[in-house]
């Protein structure tokens, strides 16, 4: 194995104490993009572990299939799915001008020579068992861990846009047999010290080689382009440590069931996408949720703005900043920050003289009854990839309606599920009425 490709492997797969993957997990992430029978625009995931890749393509590719039609035909599934893979590529190259490190899997390419024994009927023997071009998941399988990773080819070119649609619609490879696992080292593109400088342990893996599931900073590499571990706005300091953040607002978002159960944070920038379609993570897993309700992002309102930029200066969201932060927080809001004004604001939202400023009625004070513009109700959708989650194993859209209400109504409430609480993260009352007999699975 190259030097490159051994850095390639340490950054997605570390290095495992057994010096290698099992066999059972590397399966699980040579599977290839698939549609399912039932749902012409949904990826299937046949075992548990590349959800990390496949929720993230999967809410790309529902941008295009969307616009194009649900029932679209085959041929311009496959020329979405190019594209979406493409466009993720470029979005994580640092440096575009530069050009392109492509990861592919060259037809014909033989093993590192490192790996040739001095026998010349061994070494033609091993160029003759080398399978075709974005081959099988089968035939990476058949490899196994180290020869697969071997056979990694590092080619340079002006536009991955170009190059990988050529690839697969030119030559007619199939985008469906496209290998998982080897498509998202070639989102290293970014650069492996870029990434490495992002990623907050740099000894954490994008996939965990003993239990086999996706990192956060191989989703957020997928969705954002930058390879960070965190999901809050920005950067924060702690204990002289720069932790990494997101820095701009996301162009599809990421809720977590995490959140609800307080173990951490998603910042606006990742809650409030540009595009109404959102990862859900469980503990385990990740699915899909979108609605074609623009006025769900809209433009950041100044109360939204607001809340964003207070929790900034509230780094472990307890709700209140010191008294002493409250003129930064104006500034930062451009509000009138003169010394005496401030005062009598302090006194105003500070009554009983307690040194702290709290969120709710800072909001009150200067973005009163502001008016969200999201209707009452509106159709969404949920997907999940894994058919056992699916009902009657079918891996297939899950209809409903949901209602944003600006109060608890008992009178609309409807069941407490892992998918209603994950999005009462970002919609405190929101209520969901499925057109299934149950609920959609989370898991």
């Amino acid at each position: 194995m190259s030097e490159l490709n051994k850095e390639v492997v340490d950054l997605v797969w570390g290095r495992p104490s057994s010096g290698g993957v099992s066999a059972s997990i590397f399966r699980r992430w040579t599977q290839g993009f698939v549609f399912s029978e039932n749902e012409h625009t949904a990826l299937e995931q046949f075992e548990g572990g590349p959800c990390a890749v496949i929720a993230p393509v999967q809410v790309w590719l529902n941008l295009k299939l969307l616009a194009i039609g649900a029932k679209s035909q085959f041929e311009e599934q496959k020329t979405a799915l190019c594209s979406t893979l493409s466009e993720i590529l470029e979005s994580a190259c640092a440096s575009p001008s530069t050009g392109f490190c492509l990861v592919t899997w060259a037809k014909g390419q033989s093993p590192h020579p490192s790996t040739h024994t001095n026998t010349q009927t061994q070494s033609q023997s091993q160029t003759q068992d080398m399978p075709e071009p974005a081959s099988t998941a089968l035939a990476a399988e058949e490899l196994g861990f180290e020869r697969f990773h071997s056979v990694l080819h590092h080619d340079h070119c002006v536009s991955s846009f170009q190059v990988f649609f050529s690839c697969v619609l030119h030559q007619s490879l199939n985008p469906q047999k496209l290998n998982v696992g080897f498509s998202f080292p070639v989102l290293s593109v970014q650069g492996i010290e870029n990434i490495r400088n992002e990623i907050q342990d740099t000894m954490e893996p994008l996939i965990d080689p003993v239990h086999g599931h996706g990192s956060q900073s191989l989703v957020n590499l997928l969705v954002t382009g930058h390879a960070v571990s965190n999901v809050w706005d920005g950067d924060r300091e702690c204990s002289g440590m720069k932790l990494h953040g997101i820095h701009k607002q996301a162009s599809v978002g990421f809720l977590t069931l995490m959140e609800s159960l307080r173990y951490c944070k998603v910042g606006a920038f990742l809650k409030s996408p540009k595009f109404p379609i959102w990862i859900l993570g469980s503990e385990t897993h990740l699915s899909v949720f979108f609605t074609k309700e623009m006025s769900l992002v809209g433009p950041e309102s100044p109360s939204e703005q607001a809340r964003r930029v207070f929790q900034s200066f509230d780094p472990e969201d307890n709700g209140f900043i010191p008294e002493s932060l409250l003129e930064d927080v104006m500034k930062a809001l451009d509000l009138v920050s003169e010394p005496e004004y401030v005062s009598l604001v302090k006194g105003k939202l500070d009554p009983e003289s307690l040194g702290i400023i709290l969120l709710g009625p800072f909001l009150l004070e200067f973005f009163p009854d502001q008016d969200s513009g999201i209707p009452d109700s509106f159709p969404v959708y949920h997907y999940n990839g894994l058919k056992q989650s699916n009902h009657n194993e079918r891996v297939e859209y899950v209809e409903g309606t949901s209602l944003v209400l600006g109060f608890e109504d008992p009178m609309v409430r409807t069941d407490d599920t892992p998918v209603k609480r994950c999005l009462q993260t970002k919609w405190p009352y929101i209520e969901l009425l499925w057109t299934t007999d149950r609920s959609p699975s989370l898991n």
